[in-house]
């Protein structure tokens, strides 16, 4: 009861504090009373909706929208709170330092109330016109990045292979055939060696894939083939089942969408692929997370493979490879993982800054890694989850091209 008491009281806090700005700025009655209007029922729309959030279907199409719905007007209402608590407190200790001096000037506050509520609301603005444009285009503003990576030991043959990476599908949350299609014909467009999936084809069911087995099934099987492994979401851990059969048919289910859509799925096990007589292998373990569900077995994946084969590692989850695989002295030369969406939010400017809250849980977030000669290629993810959008972390196709030798300063 007490944490919601706690709620309330922030809630309306903030709510206060951003309608005194609002005022402060404007004395159009009209427009106050639609503000407090349309927030009255913004509140109540939100505080609805999460009572009717079931465990046993998880997220859905509704569940989405309240959470952008409530980042795009809740968060830039929380900057606007904050920098004017910030000038109250700043207006208290002046107040009391004026009264110690015996001096007072209520007119210079007065102004300054205004122009803080101003720069308050112009920054208020950058975050709700991000959020917006995130939940609108961002989610479908596919990029495809490209990398080069040198190994000294990748076999002649291989020289030059180009793999096209996709992650973190999460296909319950689409809502744009049109666009999925335009990722699907970039995906193919590409025209790479082999195409490699790194886990959570859905949110939670097998079901949210159906409608898109055809979309994804026009992805064009490459000379060396296409190959998957699950992720954390492909086990339905974040639900309520009625019993633990209904679960195990789900998870049955979703493995079997791989094959609809003409994926070899790997599940803690490794492929040879072969091409003009030279051999890698392909390893493919469960989802393996430090903080998720822990179903890989690198040792059974790698079963009959020695230091000297040259191999890349599928594992969604790059905490494995932070603990599990970076100095294994299996020598894993390259790992494809997913998992962090960077977090769907954040900065990335090449050459300048790169930028995520994710980055605080996660070394390996997004793009190349290296350490010792082994690397880690980290997707930022396909689709999106929880919050329907993306903002300055874009939904990536990656492709990577292996070079023998070594890189060029």
């Amino acid at each position: 009861m007490f944490r919601w008491i706690l709620l309330f009281v922030f809630v309306a806090v903030v709510e206060i504090y951003a309608f005194q700005a609002l005022r402060t700025v404007t004395k159009l009655r009209w427009l106050l009373w639609a503000y407090q209007g349309i927030s009255l029922f913004i509140i109540l729309y939100i505080a609805y909706s999460f009572t009717q959030f079931d465990r046993s279907v998880g997220q859905n199409k509704q569940s989405l929208f309240t959470i952008g719905l409530l980042l795009i007007t809740f968060v830039p209402k929380m900057i606007i709170a904050s920098m004017m608590i910030l000038e109250d407190v700043t207006r208290i200790i002046g107040g009391l330092m004026r009264e110690f001096l015996g001096d007072s000037n209520e007119s210079f506050f007065s102004e300054r109330r205004k122009f803080v509520s101003q720069i308050a609301l112009g920054l208020a603005a950058i975050p709700f016109l991000s959020l917006l444009y995130g939940v609108t285009k961002g989610k479908y503003n596919f990029k495809v990045r490209k990398k080069t990576i040198y190994f000294p030991d990748l076999p002649e043959n291989f020289d030059g292979l180009t793999i096209t990476q996709i992650s973190d599908v999460h296909s319950g949350s689409f809502d744009d055939p049109d666009e999925i299609s335009h990722a699907i014909n970039l995906i193919n467009e590409q025209k790479s060696d082999i195409v490699l999936f790194t886990g959570d084809i859905v949110n939670t069911h097998a079901h949210e894939m159906h409608p898109w087995v055809d979309t994804f099934k026009r992805i064009e099987t490459p000379t060396l083939g296409k190959y998957s492994v699950l992720g954390n979401h492909d086990y339905g851990e974040y639900v309520t089942w009625n019993t633990e059969k209904e679960k195990q048919d789900n998870f049955e289910a979703i493995k079997d969408l791989h094959r609809q859509i003409d994926f070899k799925l790997l599940l803690n096990e490794n492929v040879k692929i072969n091409k003009d007589g030279q051999e890698i292998a392909l390893v493919g373990v469960e989802n393996w997370g430090h903080n998720f569900k822990k179903a890989g077995d690198l040792p059974k994946a790698s079963k009959g493979l020695t230091p000297e084969d040259f191999k890349i590692l599928m594992s969604h989850d790059p905490s494995h490879w932070e603990y599990e695989v970076k100095d294994n002295a299996n020598n894993y030369h390259l790992t494809l993982s997913g998992h962090t969406h960077g977090l769907q939010f954040g900065i990335e400017i090449p050459g300048f800054i790169k930028w995520s809250p994710v980055q605080y849980v996660y070394k390996q977030w997004a793009g190349l890694y290296e350490k010792t000669g082994r690397y880690i290629y980290v997707n930022r993810g396909f689709g999106f989850h929880a919050y329907p959008g993306r903002v300055g972390i874009w939904p990536e196709i990656t492709v990577l091209e292996l070079k023998k030798g070594q890189k060029i300063a």
